[in-house]
């Protein structure tokens, strides 16, 4: 089976390629030639996730998936949550967005986290949704230098390193990503 991935974000679209295998054939979005940046407006996860399913499906026609994530830290009610690509600015820079994390959570005890990832299905004129959520806590400095994001700032509950520490394969066992394909996988098996 082949299904379009609604990114361009090569980081992505390997973590998923590594989760899922062979048994499904990912298209990336430049794949199937959409080259345009589609439209993250929605006030939640959720929301996104399906504003990006729903335009692959409506403008290119294909089944596909769409996924996005959030790290929501509890002291921050909740932020950077949605807007986590864009937490330092419209610019999406990975080291401002940790920084503005660090400098935010300076003088803060409480560094409890959590990512959050939803995956939007569009399959055969039928929408579902897989969320993975995976606690922990955000670091005083970076660790790491595997991984992407905030990976070299979030520690997992029970875990001495954080993401940027560890493996893709060790990351794809334990993460946000990896809870949510898992629950794709066993969706789209079970259609067999």
């Amino acid at each position: 089976m082949k299904l379009v991935f609604a990114s361009n974000n090569k980081n992505k679209i390997l973590e998923i390629q590594n989760l899922i295998g062979s048994t499904l054939e990912i298209l990336s979005l430049e794949d199937i030639g959409c080259f345009e940046e589609i439209p993250e407006t929605a006030e939640t996860i959720e929301g996104n996730a399906i504003l990006k399913a729903n335009y692959v499906t409506q403008k290119y026609g294909f089944n596909c998936f769409a996924d996005d994530t959030g790290l929501e830290i509890e002291v921050l009610q909740g932020a950077p949550g949605v807007h986590s690509a864009r937490y330092a600015g419209e610019h999406k820079n990975s080291d401002d967005n940790r920084d503005k994390v660090l400098q935010a959570l300076a003088n803060e005890t409480n560094r409890k986290a959590q990512f959050k990832t939803v995956i939007a299905l569009n399959l055969n004129g039928q929408q579902t949704l897989f969320t993975g959520i995976v606690s922990g806590e955000i670091t005083k400095k970076e660790f790491g230098n595997q991984g992407f994001g905030y990976d070299s700032i979030f520690k997992a509950e029970g875990m001495t390193q954080t993401f940027a520490e560890i493996t893709l394969e060790e990351k794809a066992t334990l993460s946000h990503r990896g809870k949510a394909t898992k629950l794709l996988l066993n969706f789209l098996k079970n259609l067999k």
